[in-house]
């Protein structure tokens, strides 16, 4: 089954043309099945290309699957026309005062990472969609900044600030290989870190919570947290294959100091052409996300939120 996007979304035409299963909303609606709900709250400034890297994950699978764009309510975008916000977006209070559930809510990071949590303009409203999270979504993904802002507001582990940006694509370990979110996954590999601040290991068990993919250089990515249903990862599998490149170029020409993505370029010469050593591992660890929402998610949406709602229990 494909996933279900506007058909002027501009990740439909991006998606059609790699060969990922996507279909208009009229052809949705004519299908004797749920398809599962899942909602991206995008903090990005590139709105239009982080909607697409997240459709392309979760659209690469056999369900049918409805993805609703959501936004911070009172936070302006700078980097995105007025007019996609407009047609593609929706508010979260308006979101909120639905009532309406989703089997799956995905909150992107922000490059924000390098100020307090409540120096953050929205972090006020950002709250209440954790909160909104607990009653109105089955399970939720937290990427870089937001995983990070999650797993602090749930269980107090404070993020550090680096010395040096963690910049490149850097080897991590498969520390739980039964997790069903790991299916697939070798033992160790490549995924791509961006990021100024960390979290430590030791803080993240401290608080109960299994770190399930790690590195010596760059620390934590995976952790689960089941009390809250959610799943914080701190890297990017979703980048494409030059967004690293990309944050490189403007970092360069804004006159900032950056070191050369570590790992990315052939032979570290950012004159080469970048590689994608992470592609497969993204779609295993968004694929298995999906599949296990489709595994425990009741189908009776009214339920979703309630004290039990894994259909394997």
């Amino acid at each position: 089954m494909p996933i279900k996007l506007p058909s002027d979304l501009p990740a439909y035409a991006v998606l059609s043309r790699e060969g990922v299963m996507v279909m208009p909303e009229d052809a949705a609606s004519h299908q004797d099945i749920r398809p599962l709900r899942i909602g991206l709250l995008n903090l990005m400034p590139k709105k239009i290309q982080t909607e697409t890297q997240f459709a392309r994950l979760i659209g690469a699978n056999p369900l049918q699957i409805e993805l609703s764009l959501i936004r911070m309510s009172e936070h302006e975008t700078r980097n995105t026309a007025a007019e996609h916000m407009e047609t593609f977006y929706r508010p979260f209070t308006e979101v909120e005062a639905s009532g309406e559930k989703f089997d799956g809510l995905i909150i992107t990071g922000a490059p924000i990472e390098r100020l307090e949590y409540t120096d953050v303009t929205y972090w006020d409203e950002l709250t209440r969609v954790f909160d909104w999270t607990q009653t109105h979504v089955h399970s939720t993904f937290g990427v870089c900044w937001g995983g990070m802002a999650m797993i602090n507001y749930f269980h107090s582990v404070p993020k550090h600030l680096l010395d040096a940006k963690a910049f490149g694509c850097v080897r991590h370990q498969n520390l739980v290989p039964a997790s069903p979110y790991l299916r697939g996954f070798s033992d160790d590999m490549v995924i791509p870190v961006s990021r100024w601040t960390e979290l430590r290991r030791d803080e993240i068990e401290s608080a109960g919570l299994p770190v399930l993919i790690d590195s010596p250089e760059t620390g934590p990515c995976l952790v689960e947290d089941t009390a809250h249903r959610a799943l914080y990862i701190f890297n990017h599998l979703e980048y494409d294959s030059d967004t690293l490149k990309q944050e490189y170029d403007r970092d360069v020409a804004a006159g900032t100091t950056i070191n050369v993505p570590a790992n990315y370029y052939p032979a570290d010469d950012p004159t080469q052409r970048p590689q994608n050593r992470w592609r497969s591992h993204a779609h295993l660890l968004y694929g298995n996300w999906v599949s296990e929402l489709y595994l425990t998610t009741p189908f009776d949406m009214t339920q979703i939120g309630s004290a039990s709602t894994d259909l394997r229990t």
